[in-house]
């Protein structure tokens, strides 16, 4: 059973098994008040018998001075059950039936053994119920994925023809013109391609990627150099230090940056800049753009959300969500009409010492 399976099967068997379990437990309370009411209505009426003849060997007999005591009702206390009943010629006491509470507790123990036994036997059924229902309730989720997994691996499929078919005419290419900037481009292009089709297979096997460890101004000045041609009236300026070292998932970390870096990018003011700092101290990756700005910076990671026509509104989505995973804290700052900055604390993990 995969991780999304077994969650959804243990929710729906909490669920199940506690709202259950709980209305059960309360039928079982009630039924045990009313048996035990039923039990004291005896005990009382066999004390009250008693009271005429006094034949009873299994009360003690006493009298008690009258307040504000009832007679004909059943008292509790620590020590007895006991009742009360008026005398013929006695003003002033009461003719006292007791029974001490071990006694008492020694009648009513069937009742104690009768409530276990119901309650395991109802814990068992119940239980068997949660499973099967829990299972039934799965059900439509695991044809989901199934269709979903078919669906990827569908695709992951295609991917192969177009794909070696670009690398096939672009090393063909390579050879007719040589060295090329463009021809670069798109040969890491195509590396994108490949690692996100590495990406959705270690999805369908429910694996990661080992972490690596690599350079971090390296890293930026690699994806810098793949969006800054799409861009070429906006200035790029990178200050980190080349002695910074991560080792982390690179291929999420990857995601992270360009999905930043291209929203600095599309969003920002002609003849604009995009700085990308690395603040040792803070121990802070800082993206700034000199762009228009954010009107509701709070929505900005909720996925489909966007404020303008371009773009589908999931980049910051997708950012927040492997951040999470990698362990970094992203935060943004924004001012209309001057730009953005997002954040990315490092995690001491990420960090080479």
């Amino acid at each position: 059973m995969k991780h999304v399976e077994l969650e959804a099967f243990s929710k729906s068997f909490f669920l199940f098994f506690t709202s259950i379990g709980t209305l059960l437990g309360v039928v079982f309370y009630l039924d045990y008040q009313k048996e035990l009411q039923s039990f004291d209505e005896k005990l009382l009426y066999k004390m009250h018998v008693c009271s005429y003849s006094l034949d009873c060997e299994n009360y003690n007999i006493d009298f008690k001075a009258k307040k504000e005591n009832i007679p004909y009702s059943l008292f509790k206390n620590e020590q007895e059950v006991y009742s009360l009943y008026p005398v013929k010629k006695v003003s002033d006491f009461y003719l006292k039936l007791s029974f001490t509470q071990e006694a008492y507790h020694k009648e009513i123990h069937y009742l104690h053994e009768n409530l276990i036994v119901r309650a395991v036997v109802t814990f068992l059924v119940t239980l068997i119920l949660s499973i099967l229902f829990s299972f039934y309730a799965l059900h439509p989720l695991r044809n989901a994925l199934l269709l979903t997994r078919e669906f990827i691996k569908d695709i992951l499929h295609d991917f192969n023809t177009p794909i070696a078919t670009m690398r096939l005419n672009l090393s063909l290419l390579q050879r007719e013109i040589g060295n090329n900037k463009k021809v670069e481009r798109i040969e890491r292009s195509i590396e994108n391609i490949l690692w996100l089709e590495e990406n959705l297979r270690n999805y369908l096997q429910f694996e990661r990627s080992p972490k690596e460890h690599f350079n971090l101004v390296r890293l930026i000045e690699e994806r810098v150099h793949m969006v800054e041609q799409n861009y070429p009236n906006l200035r790029y300026v990178i200050e980190i230090d080349s002695e910074i070292r991560l080792h982390t998932f690179k291929k999420d970390f990857v995601r992270i940056v360009d999905n930043i870096i291209v929203n600095a990018s599309k969003y920002n003011k002609p003849k604009g800049e995009v700085l990308i700092k690395y603040e040792q101290e803070k121990e802070t990756l800082s993206i700034k753009d000199t762009g228009k700005g954010i009107k509701n910076p709070k929505k900005v990671f909720e996925r489909f959300y966007k404020e303008h026509e371009r773009g589908v509104g999931i980049g910051l989505h997708i950012v927040e969500k492997l951040s999470k995973i990698l362990g970094l804290e992203v935060k943004l700052e924004t001012v209309l009409g001057e730009g953005t900055t997002v954040f990315l604390k490092l995690s001491q993990e990420m960090l080479e010492t």
